[in-house]
Formats: structure tokens, C-alpha cells, sequence
């Protein structure tokens, strides 16, 4: 174990007899990657070595578990997303290819929050109040990468949308930082009309670079019709 952690034996026996002082976070990150440790383990050794939790280490992601992906899709009249810290968007259930736009008809590269809203004028025109909701994504999404420790990640997108959009460019100067765990969202929906929906972010569990976003429709006869167009549409013929 102690060369599988790239640390000397007399060191580790002594950390297994509780002597020496306490391990350094490099130490218990050798450790965790000699015993192969899952996120939730590795959290746990550090509490136990440090008193603390590890620090965030971002990875990419390509999908959710089955698992997940089921839950979002018992939702028939709330639409639901799954998305990373650098705002790519890789699970949604059928009431959100209703409500938001057809994320399965989108190259895995275009379904990125801050590319629809801000590259994209068909998402930009059903949005009401474009400039307060642009303000506040690009603030969250500010918050998400930091939190996630993805800082270094984004930098590529960001440099893209700064030259991609002057609005863009103008806002992230400003180094504004929101939260965004729940709130409101207007819609012009071409078929549904004037919506409006309450949203709530939930945590992925031993997923930091996840987050759920549930929208409920406020209207009872919004989500009722939101419902009816879940079960009569086929995925080709969503908007």
C-alpha cells in the first residue's frame, strides 16, 4: 500500500498507529488514489485525517446514472435538467424538451446554457427580460465553476462567448457572483403562451460537478397542458 501511495512504509505504519502528526492532503490524496477510494470515501478519509472535506476537484462528464435519469423522468409537467458546472446540459426528461427546446435534436457541444441564451435568437426571444435573466446566468454560472473548482475549465468557453457576444463579454468583466438555488422563470412559449415557472437546484450527491434543476409550473392549467403535450408528442416532433 505504501508504494501504491508513493510514500516510504515507515511513514504509512506510522499513520496506521496514529503517530507522527496528522497527513497532508497530498498524502491522503495518494491514498485515496492507492486504495482506490469512490468520491463519498475519499470525503470521508479526509474528515477523518484533517477534520475537513477534500477540496473540489472538477471532472468532466458525459451522462447521468440510469437511476437518475428515470426520477427526472417520472416529471410530466415539470420539466427537469441535469447539468454540469461549466453549464453543459447532459440529461432533461420529455417536459423539458416541451417547454425549454428539442436538447436531443442539439450537438452535445450546443447544449450549453450560456451558448443558447447568448448565441442562440430563437432561445433569446422567448425569454422575458433577456437582459436581467443574461445578468443572472452568467453570475450563477460565475458561482457554479468556482464552486465545482472548474475555474480552469470554463476559460475556453468563456474566451468563446466574449468574442461570440458583446453582452456577454460586458458582463463577465463585471466579476459579478449570484446564487441561484431557486427563483422565477417567464417563458413566451409559442404554443403554451405566457408561462411562468418556480425553479429549485438540488445537488447531485457525491456529484459536485452535477446539478438537478426542477421547474414546476405555477399555473395548475399551464402544467395540465404542459402534461397533454408530454403525452401525445413524439420526441421528432417536439419543439
Amino acid at each position: 500500500m505504501a508504494q501504491r501511495a508513493n510514500i516510504s512504509p515507515t511513514w504509512y505504519t506510522w499513520l496506521e498507529q496514529g503517530r507522527g502528526g496528522a497527513p497532508s492532503a497530498d498524502v491522503l490524496n495518494r491514498i485515496a488514489h492507492g486504495l482506490m477510494l469512490t468520491e463519498p470515501e475519499r470525503e470521508h478519509l479526509f474528515i477523518l485525517g484533517l477534520g475537513r472535506p477534500p477540496e473540489v476537484r472538477f471532472r468532466s462528464v458525459e451522462g447521468v446514472s440510469p437511476r437518475l435519469q428515470r426520477l427526472i423522468d417520472t416529471l410530466d409537467a415539470s420539466p427537469a435538467l441535469v447539468r454540469t458546472a461549466t453549464w453543459d446540459i447532459v440529461a432533461w426528461n420529455r417536459a423539458a424538451l416541451v417547454v425549454m427546446t428539442n436538447y436531443g435534436n442539439l450537438a452535445p457541444g450546443d447544449r450549453n446554457i450560456l451558448r443558447l441564451l447568448f448565441c442562440n435568437p430563437a432561445i433569446r426571444t422567448v425569454q422575458h427580460d433577456w437582459d436581467t435573466i443574461a445578468r443572472f446566468v452568467v453570475g450563477a454560472f460565475r458561482a457554479d465553476a468556482a464552486r465545482a473548482g472548474a475555474t480552469s475549465e470554463v476559460a475556453a468557453l468563456v474566451d468563446e462567448l466574449c468574442r461570440a457576444s458583446p453582452e456577454f463579454d460586458a458582463l463577465w468583466r463585471e466579476n459579478e457572483v449570484i446564487s441561484h438555488s431557486e427563483g422565477t422563470k417567464r417563458l413566451k412559449h409559442p404554443i403554451l403562451g405566457d408561462i411562468e415557472l418556480e425553479y429549485s437546484g438540488f445537488a447531485v450527491d457525491g456529484r459536485p460537478d452535477l446539478n438537478l434543476v426542477v421547474y414546476n409550473p405555477i399555473d395548475p392549467a399551464v402544467a395540465e397542458r404542459i402534461r397533454m403535450s408530454v403525452a401525445k408528442s413524439g420526441e421528432s416532433d417536439l419543439p
